[in-house]
């Protein structure tokens, strides 16, 4: 069963055109609902528990079909800033650049979203 959609796909789309025109001036609310909106796109479209997406302070998800973890710390983690995601999400940048930048911090060995990405066209 996917996952329930906590921001709706307008106002998830409305909240990224938003951050496509401004950037980095984005207003603080449009860009936690852009960044939620992408997590939520990750985890309907590659449902499972395998990784953990982290985009602090505005979410994370588990995605990705494969072992799931049950306690503690996920063994496959990917944290990164909500430019960088909203970044790597719509293309803007690719998963090499922004692992290799240190934009990325990924851990594990399922920790690689280059075929997961980018979720918009």
């Amino acid at each position: 069963m996917p996952p329930r959609r906590r921001v709706a796909v307008a106002d998830g789309e409305q909240a990224l055109a938003v951050w496509r025109a401004a950037g980095a001036e984005a207003p603080r609310q449009e860009l936690a609902t852009a960044v939620r909106y992408l997590l939520e796109e990750l985890s309907v479209r590659s449902p499972g528990r395998s990784v953990e997406v982290r985009v602090p302070p505005y979410g994370a998800v588990q995605c990705i079909e494969g072992p799931r973890h049950t306690r503690g710390t996920p063994s496959n983690v990917i944290e990164t800033d909500p430019q960088t995601w909203l970044a790597l999400a719509t293309g803007a940048t690719t998963w090499g650049d922004a692992v290799g930048s240190g934009a990325v911090r990924a851990s594990g060995g399922r920790a690689d979203l280059t075929a997961y990405l980018p979720l918009t066209d």
